[in-house]
């Protein structure tokens, strides 16, 4: 469950822009409901959101083409939507702190410093997200909706698999207590990357670890962009960057050559 470093940066990098035609995707972010059978009756109204019809709680996960699940929060009680528990997830810290490592990459003629994750029309319009445009009428956006909704599979496909390997996440929990739900989700989340490294299917690799070096490199950064945490913050959220990296990616996308087919 840890994030990802330098090395496999660029292998999402190079992964992602071989398989969906993305340059600077880091992974896609959604989240997912684990139904709560022995909801206590005074938070059944906390826990309960109009379309499940019963209490769960829920997950935000990150996960790439590999299935690889880099970031995971979970215990949000559903009457939540995905942006309230996007503003309270923790996934941006790291960027904010200037510990993440620097992952700068050119799209379009035009250089972005952050990479991004694909997201889903609720999520807001912010510089590391990409979503698909809601109702395309050019032939460049449809091109681009079509291939952004193929790669924000990938996390979908990591939940299917993760529910396919454990079922005491896909069926209803018994248990009265959210921490030790808690603790079995991320114990799932963990067997599930360890299968995934075990069987050679994951991206990164245990023996590239950050060296000497990085962690130097990235002490420095901590010292350096620390007075800058509310500056970074501001970029992140900022929207003309997000269209800005928007607009590029259509252009990328559309002059792609016809014999690109996406992966999924």
């Amino acid at each position: 469950m840890r994030s990802p470093n330098a090395h496999d940066v660029a292998r999402l990098y190079s992964a992602h822009d071989e398989r969906h035609g993305f340059r600077g995707m880091l992974g896609s972010i959604d989240c997912m409901h684990w139904e709560w059978r022995n909801c206590p009756v005074a938070l059944k109204g906390q826990y309960t959101m109009g379309d499940h019809k019963k209490p769960t709680l829920m997950l935000e996960a990150v996960a790439s083409y590999d299935l690889w699940i880099w970031h995971a929060f979970f215990g949000m009680a559903s009457s939540n939507n995905d942006i309230n528990v996007l503003n309270q997830s923790p996934i941006f810290d790291k960027l904010k702190n200037g510990t993440f490592p620097s992952a700068p990459f050119e799209v379009n003629g035009h250089e972005h410093s952050k990479g991004y994750y694909h997201a889903d029309g609720i999520y807001p319009d912010w510089a590391t997200l990409v979503k698909g445009y809601s109702c395309p009428t050019e032939e460049p956006t449809i091109k681009f909706t079509r291939f952004q909704a193929s790669a924000r599979k990938d996390v979908e496909r990591a939940f299917g698999v993760l529910q396919g390997r454990f079922h005491i996440i896909r069926l209803a929990s018994r248990s009265m207590s959210v921490n030790r739900m808690r603790r079995v989700m991320e114990c799932c989340l963990i067997l599930h990357n360890m299968i995934l490294e075990d069987n050679d299917f994951a991206l990164s690799k245990w023996e590239e670890r950050f060296t000497t070096e990085e962690m130097e490199n990235g002490m420095e950064r901590i010292r350096n962009r620390r007075r800058d945490r509310d500056i970074i913050a501001r970029e992140i959220r900022d929207r003309d960057l997000h269209n800005q990296l928007t607009e590029d990616l259509v252009e990328h996308i559309w002059n792609l050559p016809p014999t690109f087919r996406n992966a999924n």
